[in-house]
């Protein structure tokens, strides 16, 4: 069964592309507000690569970042334009190629997406996520059916001709990235190329039991008192529609000086209630209230948080927001569920 591959007429192939890596140009290379494991890792991984053909090349995460992931090879050298607009802006405007990683919209840059439209260069999108902004990039690739922006990098690193290119750091910036994305591998989108991709990177010296520690164990102890009291006071078990969800008041977040990162994954320890398919989060941050979903099975998340949450990401894997209270986007999630009662039983 081939698996579709979603490129606008504006967009050129991302094999088009090839013949142009070798040419030394300055890249800025940027993803997603708040990037998680697969975000930061694709861009580093693909910066490793890039600057081994002298490209002069920058990460520019739009916001600050999980301090779990400071580890990573190359973190440091990675801008956060919200610290430093001038210099991000700058970067921008000089920009000959951007590369835009794991994400397909330009508003989930936040507020990089006006230079990003107005910049006057080559951009290359490479995502794994539905529907991409048709008229945005020049070249690119997205495909829902990878399992991780990292996995395509990795493809268009070997597609590309140059594999002899892989090294520990590549190899362990795309790691990072394969395995946040698939639960350590456990959900469906790990399919048999994530495992040949792995072994090759075994190969190349890849110390993955590093990297899980890094990742997962990795957190100070109010993050697990927090975890604790959500469990405890903030979750809701709706058994006669298979769902569970989690709701956390900004005043917990406070109490617990929650960082970001601290919440992630969180709302995976719903899915472990046997006989849920369906689990939600939302989160009570300053400018809005941020949903994340996953599911089992059939559910679609995707379609659920496009059409009630102004969200979108994968079948069983997608995230959302509202602009109304707490109380008021819990109430909305109560009164839309039951839409689905057949669905979910």
């Amino acid at each position: 069964m081939l698996i579709p591959l979603f490129l606008p007429p504006c967009m050129k192939p991302i094999q088009e592309f090839y013949p142009l890596i070798s040419q030394p140009r300055k890249v800025v290379i940027t993803t997603h507000q708040k990037p998680d494991g697969d975000a930061m890792g694709s861009s580093l991984g693909l910066y490793h690569f890039l600057i081994q053909f002298g490209h002069e090349a920058t990460v520019i995460s739009p916001t600050n970042w999980a301090g779990f992931l400071d580890w990573m090879p190359g973190t440091k050298s990675v801008l956060d334009f919200d610290l430093n607009k001038e210099k991000g802006k700058k970067l921008i405007e000089e920009a000959e190629l951007i590369f835009c990683l794991d994400f397909n919209i330009l508003h989930r840059t936040k507020n990089m997406e006006s230079w990003l439209e107005a910049a006057n260069c080559t951009k290359v999108l490479i995502d794994h996520h539905e529907q991409p902004q048709e008229s945005a990039f020049q070249y690119g690739i997205s495909n829902t059916g990878k399992s991780s922006t990292c996995e395509m990098v990795y493809d268009f690193i070997v597609e590309s001709g140059h594999s002899d290119k892989l090294n520990k750091d590549i190899a362990t910036c795309l790691y990072t990235g394969v395995m946040t994305d698939t639960g350590s591998f456990r959900f469906p989108s790990t399919k048999a190329s994530v495992h040949r991709m792995v072994a090759h990177l075994k190969e190349l010296g890849l110390e993955h039991s590093i990297i899980h520690e890094n990742i997962y164990d990795n957190f100070l102890e109010n993050r697990l008192r927090f975890i604790g009291n959500a469990l405890l006071n903030r979750m809701d078990v709706i058994y006669e529609l298979n769902t569970a969800v989690m709701y956390i008041p900004k005043s917990d977040l406070l109490k617990y000086d929650i960082r970001t990162g601290d919440t992630e994954g969180l709302v995976n320890y719903l899915l472990t209630i046997q006989g849920i398919k369906l689990a939600a989060i939302v989160i009570d941050r300053d400018e809005e209230r941020k949903w994340s979903f996953r599911s089992k099975g059939g559910f679609d998340v995707n379609t659920f948080a496009r059409l009630h949450f102004e969200g979108g990401g994968h079948m069983n894997a997608a995230g959302g927001r509202s602009s109304d209270s707490l109380n008021e986007t819990l109430k909305r999630f109560y009164e839309v569920i039951k839409q689905y009662q057949q669905q979910l039983q």
